[in-house]
């Protein structure tokens, strides 16, 4: 974890919400010079920070309003620090919690050197990053209904089905189950399935056309990965941005949130933790990836000597954290994917 060690003549911590902000400014010796309740209001926040701005750095905590702010601060020339949420733990740990504690805390946390710091993600790409989670939601619902369908047939004793992604294979599914309310949900679950795979498709569709590739290296390397098509690629891409961020390959599978976690003392093991750390839809992505590598036979042949030895999820997280691995080394040396050598590894 990176921490913000700049020094400045005055400090800004916001504790920021959808249409109030509670701002605090304090000057290198810890003076308050500002602590006031805000409307989320860009000509009202520059107005009060005006006597200070000359020599001041505005921090905030990572929550989904920082956009603007962001934003409104690089066009300002005012250097911005993005806290981490879930490492700022002597905001959340108190024995008492408001805005106006929160806000100062952030200020003195700022001035200390002890803000941990979150990716300020381009705003030019941003709109993209959101699409793309917005589909992977859409493809969980999907997922859900099709496991409810599975699930109904196993609650009723009935004959399994095979497969529920083509349309072809849904038509007449309804009528597998018996009258009434079980067969009307089995109905509803159906329909939803078609409305999230039109949305899919059009969200596809237009990723394909408007996504705007800053790194092409980068994307056909993604693509030369067995398994990776068109829009894995496009959101591997944009959730790692540039593998610049990441000095060592462990700080890239930390926050791929495949590194293995553990907490010791004493030389003794005391737990584990800090499973929600890092960025959930990259280990998905890789998670993806790592079931569509399985078709391949070379892949498949040396998974199942490692589901026989670690089990089925075990397996499946070794290959997604072999496959983050190679992902780094990839990108760094500008090397295609190489799957004899990735089998052998």
């Amino acid at each position: 974890m990176r921490f913000y060690s700049g020094i400045h003549q005055y400090y800004c911590g916001i504790d920021l919400h959808a249409k109030q902000m509670y701002t605090c400014i304090i000057d290198n010796g810890g003076n308050k010079l500002l602590h006031r309740n805000l409307a989320t209001d860009k000509q009202a926040f520059l107005k009060a920070i005006a006597p200070y701005r000359d020599d001041l750095v505005v921090s905030a905590e990572c929550m989904f309003t920082w956009y603007w702010l962001s934003d409104l601060c690089r066009s300002e020339r005012i250097p911005f620090v993005l806290g981490h949420a879930l490492f700022m733990r002597a905001v959340h740990a108190a024995k008492h919690k408001n805005d106006k504690i929160d806000a100062e805390k952030i200020a003195r946390l700022l001035r200390g050197g002890n803000i941990p710091m979150a990716y300020v993600y381009p705003e030019h790409m941003r709109a993209t990053r959101d699409l793309l989670r917005r589909r992977t939601g859409i493809v969980r619902q999907r997922a859900e209904r099709s496991a409810h369908i599975h699930m109904t047939c196993d609650q009723y004793n009935l004959e399994p089905l095979e497969r529920l992604d083509k349309k072809r294979f849904r038509e007449g599914i309804a009528e597998h189950f018996p009258e009434g309310p079980v067969r009307k949900s089995i109905q509803t679950d159906i329909a939803m399935i078609e409305a999230c795979g039109q949305q899919i498709q059009d969200m596809e569709r237009y990723l394909k056309e408007h996504a705007q590739i800053d790194d092409p290296q980068t994307y056909y390397l993604l693509k030369s990965i067995t398994g990776i098509g068109d829009i894995l690629a496009i959101t591997l891409l944009y959730e790692i941005h540039t593998i610049t961020r990441f000095p060592t390959v462990a700080d890239f599978t930390s926050y791929c949130r495949l590194a293995p976690n553990q907490h010791t003392s004493a030389g003794k093991r005391t737990g584990s933790g800090g499973r929600k750390m890092g960025n959930a839809h990259l280990k998905w992505a890789f998670g993806q990836a790592a079931s569509l590598m399985m078709r391949n036979g070379h892949i498949k042949e040396r998974m199942d000597k490692d589901i026989q030895r670690y089990g089925k999820p075990g397996a499946m997280r070794r290959l997604s954290q072999r496959l983050a691995r190679t992902v780094y080394y990839m990108i760094k040396k500008g090397q295609i994917f190489d799957i004899e050598r990735f089998v052998r590894a």
